[in-house]
């Protein structure tokens, strides 16, 4: 550490020295400044260590709260960071121990925009970084509220002192817990780059997950991807997360997070019989800046915190038709085509330009092993989705709303053999703006065979288990499915008669190229299928709609944009 900036952090001790001791004199002003200034380094305390829970509001309330109550019990001004922290990690067990499995896992089904996405947005973190950030979802409980205070260490926030007091443990152990949450930090970023470019066999065991990282599937996962040479192999050299972590900036104080929230709907006069005042509202209120890697983010500008809407209510599944209860001849063993009636408008000559004019049809499967054209790049500043950055959408009304200008991958899930049958495909409503069907890949369509001993089975079924039907007209799905949005639209799950599920993920360009260009020399089953021509006869999806209609499953195959 350099001269000039000992003595700056020198400067800013004696500063907060002099702060807090006029506020346990009670100042008024400095109580403000106390409250102001340690705020964010609360929030994000609280904010990693149950990622984005939605008691965070709460447990960062009780913290701040129960720091300006005993303030006066503090004796060493200079620890009073760390007797901050303290104070947070005891709220965060505490609010842990008083929950209940149950009340966990229904909180956790009803999350939307986690800690880790709030970071990636907020700090604009990409590549490794980014990678980092998502990681944190695969570890426990435990973990990631040591790991919550070790990203302030590495960050410059705090000392090894102070997370080893705020913990109440020695320095030395504090050492060998850190090295242990570091390693399985590694392990959750393997699984993180493994889960963006699957391989076909971990594909395969992923079909059965819900989406929900925890720790019986990271073992899983990451006992695959030890034995597995493609999803083990990074790709690029891997840098330690310690020295992706050095300069990240605090993730700024949500534009909603009011007073209101931070006191847990305490009435005005609890709130300044505790010591809050208007300039704290203002605080909490008033968008917030954080500089990081040169940029400079606006919260509450650029990006908001997305709440999740109540859950569509789950409607009676209609009797079983004829039509649905069809199970179509066992396919042919051939991976190289899929003959269909007609061929996709995606693929023949297109006589205008005009949005909405070329819808999806039904298409051929192209040859396994010809690579696709080139992807035209579009511009984009990123989607938020009220599904957080991966969407699990399981049941029939299960829906997300995304919002932006970019890249969004829709993952299939096909479950023939829980209830095969007729498929009602999900639809696209309330479009405002443009939607573009871009690209298809995951290494397979859905119809391609899959291997193994029995040669019926694809991806829609088999001899044994039934096999899921697509309406007549509708074209076949790939594994992955991307589209890129330049506006706004809800995607609905219409699950009747055949069992399926979606996995919808605010996407990039670089992920899609990478995903399509993958072929059967890295184990896929396919090349990817580029569908953009860079110009609006780019197709639209079919089922889709800028109408809001009661059920979103009588939205129409041949989409009118």
């Amino acid at each position: 550490m350099s001269r000039e900036s000992t003595d700056v952090d020198e400067r800013a001790g004696r500063q907060w020295r002099a702060t807090i001791a006029a506020a346990q004199a009670g100042d008024r002003r400095a109580l403000d400044d106390l409250v102001a200034g340690w705020l964010p380094l609360v929030y994000n305390v609280v904010g990693r260590a149950l990622n984005g829970h939605a008691d965070v509001d709460d447990v960062v309330q009780e913290t701040m709260l129960r720091a300006v109550d005993h303030l006066g019990s503090l004796r060493d001004p200079d620890s009073f960071r760390s007797w901050l922290m303290a104070i947070a990690m005891r709220q965060i067990r505490d609010r842990a121990r008083r929950r209940t499995p149950r009340q966990l896992d229904e909180s956790a089904a009803g999350e939307t925009t986690d800690f880790a996405e709030l970071t990636v947005l907020r700090l604009q973190l990409a590549g490794q970084r980014r990678e980092v950030a998502e990681a944190v979802r695969w570890l426990d409980d435990e973990d990631r509220q040591l790991l919550s205070l070790w990203w302030l260490e590495v960050a410059g926030e705090l000392s090894r002192r102070e997370l080893a007091a705020a913990v109440g443990i020695s320095r030395q152990h504090a050492a060998v817990r850190v090295q242990r949450v570091k390693e399985r930090l590694e392990t959750s970023r393997g699984i993180v780059r493994a889960l963006d470019g699957a391989c076909p066999d971990l594909r395969e065991l992923t079909a059965r997950w819900d989406g929900r990282p925890d720790s019986v599937w990271r073992k899983r996962l990451a006992r695959h991807i030890r034995g597995c040479g493609y999803c083990g192999d990074a790709r690029e050299a891997v840098v330690p997360a310690e020295r992706l972590l050095v300069g990240i900036a605090l993730v700024p104080l949500p534009a909603g997070f009011t007073l209101s929230l931070a006191l847990g709907g305490k009435t005005a006069a609890a709130a300044s019989s505790a010591g809050w005042s208007a300039k704290i509202l203002g605080l909490l209120t008033k968008p917030a800046v954080a500089v990081t890697a040169g940029a400079t983010v606006a919260v509450g500008g650029a990006y908001v915190v997305t709440r999740t809407p109540d859950a569509p209510p789950r409607r009676v599944a209609a009797a079983p038709t004829a039509a649905s209860t069809h199970r179509p001849p066992a396919p042919t063993r051939s991976a190289s085509a899929s003959p269909s009636p007609s061929p996709s408008p995606s693929a023949t000559k297109r006589t205008t330009a005009l949005y909405g004019s070329v819808v999806d049809a039904v298409d051929r499967a192209p040859d396994p092993d010809t690579p696709p054209a080139a992807l035209p790049r579009r511009p984009g500043s990123g989607v938020t989705s009220t599904g957080g950055a991966h969407a699990v959408l399981n049941h029939r009304g299960d829906a997300v709303t995304l919002t932006g200008t970019g890249y969004v991958l829709v993952r299939w899930q096909i479950s023939p053999q829980y209830r095969p049958g007729g498929l009602v495909p999900p639809s696209w409503t309330g479009l405002k703006g443009r939607l573009f069907h871009v690209a298809s890949g995951g290494g397979r369509r859905m119809d391609d065979p899959v291997g193994g001993t029995d040669p019926t089975a694809t991806g829609m079924g088999s001899k044994a288990t039934g096999y899921d039907v697509l309406p007549a007209g509708t074209q076949q799905m790939w594994q992955n499915e991307y589209f890129y949005l330049d506006g706004r639209v809800t995607l609905t799950v219409n699950e009747r008669g055949a069992d399926y599920g979606l996995s919808v993920f605010p996407s990039t360009w670089d992920a899609a190229e990478k995903d399509i260009t993958t072929g059967p020399a890295r184990g896929a089953i396919r090349y990817g299928l580029v569908r953009d021509t860079g110009k609006d006869d780019t197709p639209v999806p079919q089922y889709v709609t800028r109408t809001t209609p009661a059920d979103p499953a009588t939205v129409p195959q041949r989409s009118r944009v």
